[in-house]
């Protein structure tokens, strides 16, 4: 078996890197800015802070139900979700003169501190970052997948660089980083330590991005990782012409289910029924770091009290598994703000890498595109003139 030379690895890795290091460097700023998006919203709004500077106990998602409806008796409520503690929670509603809206509710106080009926900046980065804000169409996006194409990008980049670079181990233990030995040094030393340095990360990246694209490829065909939600039955709901009929079970009691069935739950999102046969949805976090604020939940149907269904780590299929570990790992939230850190900063050196990765790129075309035209330069150059051709004609002529 032929031996694949060096310079065939360095134009792959280069390949893998560069035709699109736009795309794939824009992926990675979005990706680092979400990463402290509830943290950079905290700073630029004060709105959103939580402040408890009484020590007063933390609102349930009944109470924070009732304190939007009292300010919005019209008000239609869809659902309550709950952040970083110093975060206010936010109870989505529609109403007559409002199709879609939320209400930044301070969950020990309960004030209103906020109503906001557009775009908020976490959505924005999430979702530029997650499918470039293109649209949806029959359960995929063309943006969706372009973004998750880019695992494959950094996991070929990933491998094709180890390869390349011999010995990348001793980066570790010595690293080098020479200044005074011009530009396409001190680049190709900053590139080669950060991609030595960020090999987990970047390992860690093309994972978590080839199951995203997993997940929309399953998308795409209609093939649910999570069970359908149940129903009421049609059975269960008391008939009557003459009035509206009413659930006889509340929020509240919804909550009461939850607590009954995980003793330490802690809702972080709540879902009210949208129509007659819809349920109460509570989902929350638990003991699992490595799994999302959804890993646990239930279902409660609110004509009979009863629990329709339940959510836990333990009862997760392969597949339901990878789907509540996967944001976690890509966006850094097991640890809370210390781990959000890290991931910033390796962001910011994967960003840096696709940078410092084109600026070599590109010196390396202009110095060989320069080379190429002295030679050519040289060569017509050193190629005799019309004259002396003709001359040289002639000469031999002369011998002949």
């Amino acid at each position: 078996m032929a031996k694949i030379s060096n310079r065939f690895w360095f134009q792959l890795h280069g390949w893998f890197s560069l035709p699109i290091w736009i795309i794939f460097c824009f992926v990675c700023l979005t990706g680092t800015i979400s990463v402290i998006s509830h943290e950079l919203t905290w700073l630029t709004n004060p709105s959103s802070r939580a402040s408890n500077p009484q020590n007063l106990a933390h609102k349930t998602a009944p109470e924070l139900v009732s304190i939007v409806q009292k300010a919005y008796p019209s008000a239609k409520v869809n659902s309550v979700l709950s952040f970083e503690s110093y975060l206010i929670n936010a109870v989505t509603f529609t109403d007559s003169d409002k199709p879609y809206a939320i209400a930044y509710v301070n969950q020990y106080t309960g004030e209103i501190q906020e109503v906001n009926q557009g775009f908020t900046f976490v959505n924005f980065m999430r979702s530029l970052h997650g499918w470039l804000l293109f649209p949806w169409h029959h359960n995929y996006s063309i943006g969706y997948y372009l973004v998750c194409a880019m695992a494959i990008v950094m996991l070929g980049a990933l491998i094709t660089g180890l390869v390349v670079y011999k010995n990348f181990w001793r980066a570790f233990t010595q690293p080098k980083i020479r200044i005074k030995q011009g530009k396409k040094t001190l680049l190709a030393d900053l590139h080669r330590l950060a991609g030595v340095w960020s090999i987990w990360f970047l390992i860690l990246m093309s994972v978590t991005g080839l199951w995203y694209l997993v997940q929309a490829i399953m998308w795409h065909n209609d093939i649910s990782i999570e069970p359908h939600t149940p129903i009421v039955a049609i059975e269960q709901i008391p008939l009557d012409s003459t009035k509206t009929p009413i659930a006889p079970f509340n929020l509240a009691d919804a909550l009461v289910v939850a607590k009954q069935k995980f003793p330490n739950f802690k809702s972080t999102y709540v879902m009210l029924p949208e129509h007659n046969r819809d349920t109460y949805k509570l989902y929350g976090a638990g003991d699992f770091i490595f799994y999302d604020q959804f890993s646990y939940g239930v279902v409660v149907n609110p004509w009979t009290g009863k629990l329709a269904s339940e959510r836990s780590p333990e009862k997760m299929t392969t597949l339901q598994t990878l789907s509540h570990i996967a944001n976690p790992l890509h966006y850094g939230t097991i640890g809370g703000i210390w781990t959000k850190i890290i991931w910033f900063i390796f962001g910011l050196l994967l960003t840096g890498m696709s940078i410092t990765g084109f600026l070599m790129w590109g010196s390396r075309t202009v110095k060989a595109a320069r080379s190429k035209q002295v030679i050519t330069s040289n060569n017509i150059s050193n190629q005799p003139s019309d004259n002396e051709k003709q001359k040289t004609i002639f000469i031999q002529q002369d011998i002949q």
